[in-house]
């Protein structure tokens, strides 16, 4: 979604500095990677997962190296002097510049962005789809690079009013990420229609078209999913539940080359929640893989965390 000169200029007033950031950057009509490309000119090295923790609020910079970087910035974008770093000096706002970003949610983050909801708006999406999920086991897969190579879902749905014939599913990638460059794959008992994404956010849904029109009380089995592979390293994988019931099975698997030295579940009873019920997780199987299995689904987030070293 594009922005105009008008926002830009009322957001560089009032920040927060990561809305002033992707304000501009939509503006300009950038991507990260000529951004970094254009920095590079100048003598300043940034990775496209920083610019992209940055203009997403998960990171802050702070460091010194950071700022000049910030000033750089200000003259690719076209702004004016002081601006974005006028910003970070009024700007409280919690972030670090660590090497590790801050914990972060799948929900949590698209509904700060207002993405998803945009999206499913355009797609007119009712609130829940008019769908209960009986059954849902998803299948992630991490790559050589520690990136989100991809993740498949096998869905066993109940239609709770009739007429359903579709189902939207979201993808948010890392930090980092295309959404262009990603692949929905349609499995089983459906195909692919609409498919619509936010690069800012590194959102997108696809519209599961059925190969039938539902019942209110008739159950449906389909497959799908998606080949990423465009962000960064990827440390947890986070599934957000608006409404409970059903069962959910997380499995994540990783390359030989690339294996994690600690594995954790988590819950959390909302976005803002402190994250609980942690258990450590052993790899097991020729494929290197950790699960959790949620038997009664409560409204909330569940996943699976790790730490490289």
């Amino acid at each position: 979604m594009r922005h105009t000169e008008r926002e830009l200029a009322r957001v560089l007033h009032t920040g927060p500095f990561h809305l002033a950031l992707r304000t501009a950057l939509s503006v300009r009509g950038l991507p990260l990677h000529r951004v970094q490309h254009h920095l590079a000119h100048r003598g300043v090295k940034l990775g496209v997962t920083s610019l992209s923790y940055w203009q997403q609020g998960v990171r802050r910079p702070r460091r010194p190296e950071s700022l000049r970087a910030v000033r750089a910035l200000e003259d690719v974008l076209a702004l004016p002097d002081d601006s974005l770093l006028r910003l970070l000096r009024g700007d409280g706002s919690g972030g670090t510049d660590g090497e590790r970003p801050a914990a972060r949610s799948y929900r949590s983050l698209l509904e700060s962005s207002g993405a998803v909801e945009r999206l499913l708006a355009v797609l007119e999406s009712p609130v829940d789809g008019g769908l209960h999920t009986v059954d849902h086991q998803e299948r992630v897969r991490i790559g050589s690079r520690r990136e989100l190579a991809g993740r498949t879902s096998l869905h066993v749905v109940r239609a709770h009013r009739d007429g359903v014939d579709r189902y939207l599913a979201i993808h948010r990638g890392d930090p980092g990420c295309d959404p262009s460059r990603i692949a929905v794959r349609a499995g089983e008992n459906c195909r692919t229609g609409r498919v619509r994404w936010d690069a800012d956010a590194g959102v997108l849904v696809a519209e599961l078209l059925f190969d039938t029109r539902l019942r209110s009380g008739e159950t449906y089995v389909f497959g799908y999913g998606f080949e990423d592979g465009t962000g960064g390293p990827s440390d947890e994988y986070v599934r957000g539940f608006t409404f409970g019931g059903g069962q959910y099975v997380l499995q994540v698997g990783f390359d030989e080359g690339a294996l994690p030295v600690r594995c954790r579940r988590f819950e959390q009873s909302s976005a803002g929640a402190a994250r609980a019920a942690r258990r450590d997780l052993t790899l097991t199987g020729r494929h290197r893989t950790v699960h959790v299995v949620e038997e009664g689904v409560r409204p909330g987030l569940v996943g699976i965390d790790w730490d490289w070293a």
